[in-house]
């Protein structure tokens, strides 16, 4: 369907928006105007100290314009924070425990260093209770710096980023609940409580509306505020709550079907119809996070810079900042303690458990993570307005997240240069394969130990299962036992994820190549119902098989592939590799046994 001139310009400004250097230059755009700004005249306090607010009966919402953002807009961030938390529990890198021991302990390592860094430093004084502020990763910074200075073609380096912010994040807020959390109302607590429970009913109702969400949403955060815990945790909370599951196929069928009938007959009740089944069809996590990110990025996070990052940067405050225990073990504790915590325990689980080393996951790559992971600002300046009740401590610690977040980008850009020199990762113009074939993890057919290994990326879209599958059959027979042959996903439509799953699924039940073979041997592709039924020809416990399928329990292992393709620039029709090299020329089968053979010559 031709897209409307309208429609296409929407979609590049959302392509626009949706970049993370451009959100990060934002966010340093911003700091920079509020250090201007703080530094010319005194309006800069006056503004942010003004109390604005509303009162009803003995309830009064008036507060300092400042407070406003800390304690409500930031609620959305931490909202945010909250969505990601949840979907990397159910179906991102913290689902599967095996890919996500390294993230999870490089996270602890660079929490509990730091910790111990800004101790060293400040023991024994006033300001040591202000060791939560180099907990933390600021999560828009450090992705956006990465694209930046990080290696191109990397992007198991930014999945471990996102992961490890992610646990940061975790360990932030918990240390914000437990250690920066005064004077307690047990009354507004319940209330607090029962308006998670109503979520909660309302998520296992499956309500997918937001409104009746936003409303319990509202009760929970007026009720954390009266508590006297941190408001913007109610964000977290009830993030946490928001329903998130893998896209189901049955309600986009629902929704196409409906947008069919519309298509046929334009009327308003139809068309409220059609753009309710579209919006069921994707779960409320995946929705909201979609819906309230560029305003995050573009807007809450931006104005929390404007109120807490500006400074005055008089000779007088630079002087007592600079000789400040405060200000020198935060940037320590952020810069040196990150670096040590992430890349010595990254080291450490790389050495211990070998089959954690992946490619661009390797020394030089952790250590310019560890070094960019410094950069804390958000959650450091929330925590450092916690910590301080004294306005010149809080300037000193704000000078000290800010002189950080500089020298980690520095150094970063540093590690990673001299990284990329001594330790070059392989690009897509060396045509090699990006990770060896490993016998106890790829999908093998033929002799483990054979002369010629073959290495295919594809998804089983109409092209494979009408070429591909051919010609992989035709090298089989004129190769024998010479061959091993390696299967690797590269799905990006949906219709080709649910197929790598489904193959993952059989997989878990010892019959991969069995069902791909079924799937390959069926040119008009198979929807659900077809699947199932294969499954149960292939003797498959069909409701394990069917589960498994439905809640993407196999996903890593399908991502992992693509993370391989996408680092590689693979197109998305299939691509061969012959002993390593991919394959020049033709992808028919006389080509690829010509290859292998000069392969087999030149050994």
């Amino acid at each position: 369907m031709t897209q409307s001139p309208f429609e296409l310009r929407r979609r590049a400004v959302l392509r626009f928006l949706d970049s993370e250097p451009l959100a990060a230059a934002v966010l340093g755009i911003v700091t920079v105007a509020a250090l201007v700004w703080a530094n010319l005249g005194h309006s800069y306090e006056a503004f942010w100290s003004t109390k604005a607010g509303v009162g009803v009966g003995g309830l009064d919402l008036s507060m300092p314009v400042a407070k406003w953002v800390d304690d409500g807009v930031m609620a959305a961030f931490f909202f945010s924070v909250g969505l990601d938390v949840r979907r990397e529990f159910t179906l991102g890198e913290l689902r599967d425990r095996t890919r996500a021991v390294l993230p999870v302990c490089a996270a602890l390592g660079g929490m509990a260093v730091p910790v111990l860094v800004f101790f060293l430093v400040n023991a024994g004084s006033r300001t040591a209770d202000a060791w939560g502020v180099v907990i933390s990763t600021d999560t828009a910074f450090a992705l956006g710096m990465l694209a930046l200075v990080g290696p191109a073609q990397a992007p198991r380096l930014r999945v471990f980023l996102l992961t490890l912010a992610v646990v940061d994040d975790i360990g932030a807020l918990s240390v914000i609940a437990i250690f920066y959390t005064r004077a307690l109302s047990a009354i507004w607590l319940v209330v607090a409580g029962g308006g998670l429970i109503v979520i909660w009913l309302l998520q296992r109702a499956q309500v997918w509306r937001v409104m009746p969400y936003l409303v319990a949403g509202a009760l929970v955060w007026l009720a954390m505020y009266r508590s006297g815990v941190h408001p913007t945790l109610a964000g977290v909370l009830i993030a946490l709550l928001m329903p998130v599951y893998p896209t189901r196929l049955q309600d986009v069928d629902t929704a196409s079907r409906i947008v069919h009938l519309f298509r046929q007959a334009p009327v308003a009740r139809a068309a409220r119809l059609a753009r309710w089944s579209i919006d069921r069809s994707v779960p409320m996590n995946q929705r909201l996070t979609d819906l309230i990110r560029p305003y995050v990025n573009y807007l809450v996070v931006p104005l929390f810079a404007l109120s807490n990052a500006g400074v005055p940067l008089s000779a007088q405050a630079l002087s007592a900042a600079l000789s400040s225990r405060l200000t020198w073990g935060i940037v320590a504790g952020l810069v040196l303690g990150k670096f040590v915590g992430i890349t010595g325990t990254s080291t450490l689980v790389r050495g211990l458990l070998p089959g954690k080393r992946t490619p661009s996951l390797d020394g030089p790559r952790l250590a310019g993570v560890g070094t960019l992971s410094g950069m804390g600002f958000t959650i450091s300046l929330l925590v450092a307005s916690l910590a301080l009740t004294d306005p010149r401590l809080q300037d000193e610690a704000r000078v000290g997240v800010l002189l950080a977040a500089v020298l980690a980008l520095a150094l970063a850009w540093a590690v990673f240069a001299i990284g990329n020199q001594v330790r070059p990762l392989p690009t897509p113009a060396d045509r090699k394969l990006q990770r060896q074939v490993d016998p106890e993890r790829d999908h093998i057919r033929g002799p483990v130990e054979a002369e010629t290994t073959i290495v295919v990326y594809a998804a089983l879209d109409h092209r494979y299962r009408t070429r591909t599958f051919e010609v992989e059959n035709e090298v089989r027979e004129a190769l024998g036992d010479e061959l091993r042959l390696v299967f690797r996903h590269h799905a990006t439509e949906q219709a080709d994820l649910v197929q790598a799953l489904a193959l993952e699924a059989a997989a878990a039940q010892g019959r991969f190549w069995q069902m791909h073979d079924e799937i390959a041997g069926r040119p008009d592709g198979s929807d659900a119902r077809t699947l199932r039924q294969l499954a149960g020809g292939l003797g498959l416990d069909v409701e394990r098989f069917s589960h498994d399928v439905r809640t993407y329990a196999q996903l890593g292992r399908v991502e992992d592939d693509n993370l391989d393709a996408s680092t590689a620039s693979l197109p998305s029709y299939p691509v061969f590799y012959v002993d390593g090299r991919r394959l020049a020329g033709p992808a028919n089968s006389w080509n690829i046994v010509r290859a292998a053979h000069q392969s087999q010559q030149n050994q």
